[in-house]
């Protein structure tokens, strides 16, 4: 194959390449994505696993404890001391004639041995053991809370990040629509102008007004990017088409249509409030075990002591074997009472008192917040639900009035600034109606999950209606 006709394969290659169908992704599987990269699930995972080795570590301490521990040694000794010893020049006890005389002696000894012992013992009561076996059912507990809190904020921000890039996409739309239109309306001005139908002024409204929405394009560029990053952060993946709502959206209203039944509901199953309720009985936990320092421990041990030595001894020249051998068994119970130490008891019940209060406290705060964000979010789906309603008719009350003016316009009624503003108008509407059916579907995820039950079963309805695949526009800097 030729260069050139090598080259010609490539190109035909990547034209097809480019214009394959490009497989819109929706909420789920953008979901799924997150759920294999998203990092914060993946630590809040593998702290909810290390937080279940508490239950082990803390039952462990309530069974028999063995250790084992020996020594195999060889050891060399040399030395000499210097006593006084008394004889008898006559060798005749009757007499008092004793002399008294220094004695050199030295000794040498070579010995190889080996020892070991094994213990066992078994707590019989440890006041501190027995409370932290229940703390760690409770630590486990909040780590499993929290981490199905991680689970729930994952479905949260990926549907603000799924919605954020749909709405930017969707005011990007409207912005270069508008821009289009404005342009048009500057070429016609100009021609007007030229022949002497209007004032210098209506075209430099017009220039204006093409200036800002120019303006208006290159951030709304700039939020789509920012909207993209934001979901491959999450996912770590780049999306050329997502699935959007279809125009007829279903509006469904809370089940049930009652506020403080949801607030009731928060306030018992957010997972917030649960994890911080936990976290004050683990608090409580704490206290009792540094009370446990002021009780008594009981213990039985047992153990074996053996000792075995093969040595050789030089004393004064005479050398001689000196093997050793011993073995000795212990069993019995002890009992420790702590009498004083130091004040450090009372200071440790008094910390874990304060702290008890502050856990208290994080839980007071918890259900406070828990509160406020499920009437926001009960709030927000009733409130959007009108809006959007509210605003789909605005866009089409905007769109007949553009076409009012514009006619007006033709035939002298309207001038160039009132058909400027009725476009404004129209772009305004048709930004905030596609915003406000984002932020609907997002205030349905938050409500669930203020009061603890997203699922994923959630996302499954939110994503039945979507419906209608968009391609995503490419956004580079522009220079």
């Amino acid at each position: 194959m030729t260069k050139k006709s090598f080259l010609l394969a490539c190109s035909i290659a990547a034209a097809l390449v480019a214009a394959a169908p490009v497989q819109a992704e929706n909420l789920l599987e953008v979901y799924a994505d997150a759920v294999r990269s998203d990092p914060l699930v993946r630590e809040a995972e593998a702290r909810r696993d290390a937080a279940l080795e508490a239950k082990p570590q803390a039952r462990g301490a309530l069974l028999p404890q063995v250790n084992v521990n020996g020594q195999y040694a060889t050891r060399e000794s040399d030395g000499d001391n210097v006593f006084n010893q008394v004889i008898d020049p006559d060798n005749n006890p009757a007499t008092d004639n004793n002399v008294i005389v220094p004695v050199r002696s030295t000794q040498s000894s070579e010995s190889d041995f080996w020892n070991y012992q094994a213990e066992v013992t078994q707590s019989l009561f440890r006041w501190d053991q027995w409370q932290a076996l229940q703390r760690a059912d409770a630590s486990v507990a909040v780590a499993e809370a929290t981490y199905r809190a991680a689970q729930q904020d994952l479905l949260v921000r990926v549907s603000q990040a799924y919605f954020d890039v749909l709405a930017a996409e969707d005011t990007l739309g409207a912005a270069e629509a508008t821009l289009e239109a404005l342009t048009r309306q500057l070429e016609q001005a100009e021609k007007r102008f030229e022949v002497g139908l209007i004032a210098i002024t209506d075209v430099q409204e017009a220039r204006a007004a093409h200036d800002n929405a120019r303006a208006g394009v290159i951030a709304a560029k700039r939020a789509v990017a920012t909207a993209q990053e934001a979901l491959r952060e999450l996912t770590d993946k780049d999306y050329r088409s997502l699935v959007k709502p279809a125009e007829a959206m279903p509006l469904d209203k809370p089940d049930p249509l009652d506020e403080q039944a949801w607030v009731d509901l928060a306030l018992k199953d957010n997972l917030d409030v649960v994890a911080a309720r936990l976290e004050t009985e683990v608090a409580s936990r704490d206290v009792k075990i540094a009370k446990g320092g002021h009780f008594p421990s009981v213990e039985l041990f047992a153990n074996r002591t053996e000792y075995d030595s093969d040595a050789t001894q030089t004393n004064n020249g005479l050398t001689g074997p000196a093997d050793a051998s011993q073995t000795q068994d212990t069993i019995g119970v002890q009992v420790t009472i702590p009498i004083f130490s130091g004040g450090a008891t009372q200071s440790r019940v008094r910390e874990q008192v304060h702290l008890h209060r502050a856990a208290r406290e994080r839980l007071e705060g918890a259900m406070r917040s828990a509160e406020r964000e499920t009437r926001d979010a009960y709030l927000g789906v009733i409130a959007e639900k009108a809006r959007v309603q509210a605003l789909q008719q605005a866009v089409k009350s905007s769109q007949t009035a553009l076409e009012a003016t514009e006619a007006g316009f033709e035939v002298g009624t309207r001038t160039t600034v009132d058909v400027l503003d009725a476009r404004r108008r129209l772009f305004e509407a048709q930004r905030d109606f596609a915003r406000s059916r984002y932020d609907y579907l997002i205030n349905i995820v938050k409500l669930e999950s203020a009061t603890g039950g997203l699922k994923q079963e959630d996302l499954s309805v939110i994503n039945g209606y979507l419906t209608t695949p968009t391609t995503l526009p490419v956004v580079r800097p522009q220079t």
